[in-house]
């Protein structure tokens, strides 16, 4: 892999700096995953280090994420703490996102709504929060959403209004911290500095202990046949959601840089790095909004940046980690809590009321499932919705544009025809693709727009570019409704892909005429009108009007 050092001292600070700035987030998410800090200093360490070297998106900062950490503390609670099946779980999900990659599933990742995106990040953003509640207050509440929530009321009742307050200073350090300092260090790491100089002034609070340093030790996968269908979810929905968490930041690079991403190239870097952190004990990870932001602000540019921001996390963990040892869970929880609160989607929240309410109401369906079910189910559900919702919008607009002629063109020939018809000709114009959203109402419309004393039904698929067999099957009812009213059907305007796919449901003897243009059936019907006998005109045959 080519390494660009054009931008050497841009992407030295900017890495500098997104190291400090990962730090502690790294410890803190580690430590909201189950697995401990160290797990999360290795993740963003392996994450960040191989997702910029052999990723797509050259600026980019990538380890631990809030989405990736709700899944892994699920996934730590279901599985009493085994740690091997956990970081299991974290290899397949690279192992998944590097096919993912290779298959070209990077460009439909991108396909995910707004609503449905804004719906699950809120809910992801919501859990980090509801999670911290009871460390903020003192106490280690058991693991999952529904578990923090329902012991909430205890810690309520037994606060420890030390750790209340110095989560509370973390918390409006983190948001206050002045911007001018902020060049100099950000406001997450004299958040984690601050409070924990504080700590050593108060009462004894809950810390983090002993943190055991050096090289990781390998962690080779291992299946056990009763969890085995659940580590195989839990690395599925790693995989999705740190592709689509990725993506999204690799947007938001291309937005500063004024570059274009490679999405399945990116998907592979994220896959290696996961499947490396999987293997030395550390957390999922993905592309990081955030920390991304920072470097580039910082001056970095290049995938140096990110492998630089690795390098940083690797001398602490290698010589520093003693000092870590002392950080109160209160302070952690405070820098957690901002994190939470950066994930929610205030700006659609504050704008949706302007906005279309289904959209809104969808949003918040995925919210609530993301909270109170699960993640996959949520995006899942969100992703159908939507896709339902997008398909009967189309559909409506189809039927709108359903257009029946009876005595006027804007051709003059055309309406020659029509006017030698004497209101016996019905002209049908079709607009777009013909899906399966339009088909139930199709023959519907059509029998309310026929004349009563018409004698020849033209289908005009001109505008046509393609069709579904759900269409096509309504085609075919519309012919059964016409020569059972006695009437004959003519088709005309059908491109190649439309025809086989009518002749593949209908057989050849759909109708009565087939023409390529409007002009050559109108002609036809007119004979027919007239007594004369119908014959099949070819493309090269050209209607005479009198």
């Amino acid at each position: 892999m080519k390494i660009d050092f054009s931008n050497l001292r841009g992407d030295v600070t900017g890495g500098i700096t997104a190291g400090i700035v990962a730090l502690p987030l790294a410890l803190a998410l580690g430590v909201a995953s189950g697995l401990g800090p160290l797990a999360g200093l290795y993740g963003a360490i392996a994450v960040g280090f191989f997702a910029a070297l052999f990723g797509g998106t050259p600026s980019q900062i990538s380890g631990p994420t809030g989405p990736m950490i709700v899944v892994l503390a699920g996934l730590f609670a279901s599985l009493s703490g085994n740690v091997e099946l956990i970081f299991t779980a974290v290899i397949l999900a690279g192992i998944l996102q590097v096919i993912f990659g290779v298959l070209g599933v990077g460009q439909y990742i991108r396909l995910v709504p707004y609503p449905v995106i804004s719906g699950f990040m809120t809910g992801i953003g919501a859990i980090i929060i509801i999670l911290q509640f009871g460390r903020l207050l003192g106490h280690e509440p058991p693991g999952g959403t529904l578990g923090a929530l329902s012991y909430l009321p205890h810690a309520i009742a037994n606060i420890n209004f030390v750790t209340l307050a110095l989560g509370g200073l973390t918390l409006a350090i983190a948001y206050y911290w002045p911007a001018k300092l902020g060049k100099y260090m950000p406001s997450a790491l004299a958040a984690l500095i601050i409070g924990t100089l504080v700590s050593f002034a108060v009462a004894s609070v809950p810390v983090l202990g002993a943190i055991p340093s050096g090289l990781p030790s390998l962690h080779l996968p291992v299946f056990e046949q009763s969890h085995f269908w659940l580590v195989l979810e839990a690395a599925f929905i790693l995989a999705v959601l740190g592709a689509i968490d990725s993506l999204l930041t690799s947007l938001v690079a291309d937005n500063m840089t004024r570059t274009r991403h490679e999405s399945n190239k990116e998907l592979i870097g994220q896959g290696i790095g996961n499947t490396v952190a999987g293997l030395f004990g550390g957390i999922a990870g993905a592309g990081a909004t955030m920390r991304t932001v920072v470097n580039i602000r910082s001056g970095g540019k290049t995938r140096l940046s990110g492998m630089i921001h690795a390098l940083v996390l690797l001398a602490v963990v290698l010589g520093l980690s003693p000092l870590a040892a002392n950080i109160p869970h209160a302070v952690l929880a405070g820098i957690l809590v901002k994190v939470g609160l950066d994930i929610i989607d205030w700006r659609y929240i504050k704008r949706a009321h302007n906005g279309p309410r289904w959209d809104f109401a969808l949003m918040v369906l995925v919210l609530g499932l993301t909270v109170f079910v699960d993640l996959i189910t949520a995006v899942g559900v969100g992703v159908v919705l939507a896709a339902l919702a997008y398909v009967r919008q189309i559909a409506q607009i189809q039927i709108e544009q359903l257009r029946a002629i009876p005595q006027m063109s804007n051709d003059p020939q055309e309406q020659a025809l029509l006017e030698q018809g004497h209101g016996k000709v019905n002209v049908f114009n079709f607009s777009g693709p013909l899906s399966f959203g339009a088909a139930a109402d199709l023959g519907h419309h059509v029998r309310q727009q026929v004349e009563p004393g018409s004698e020849v039904l033209i289908l005009d698929f001109s505008r046509v570019p393609a069709m579904d067999v759900s269409a096509a099957m309504a085609v075919d009812t519309i012919a059964s409704d016409t020569r059972a009213a006695g009437k004959l059907l003519y088709i005309c305007g059908m491109n190649e892909e439309v025809k086989e796919v009518l002749i593949a449901i209908n057989g050849s003897t759909l109708a009565d005429f087939e023409s390529d243009t409007l002009l050559v059936a109108l002609a036809a019907a007119v004979k027919a009108i007239d007594g004369q006998p119908t014959l099949k005109i070819t493309e090269n045959s050209q209607p005479i009007v009198n």
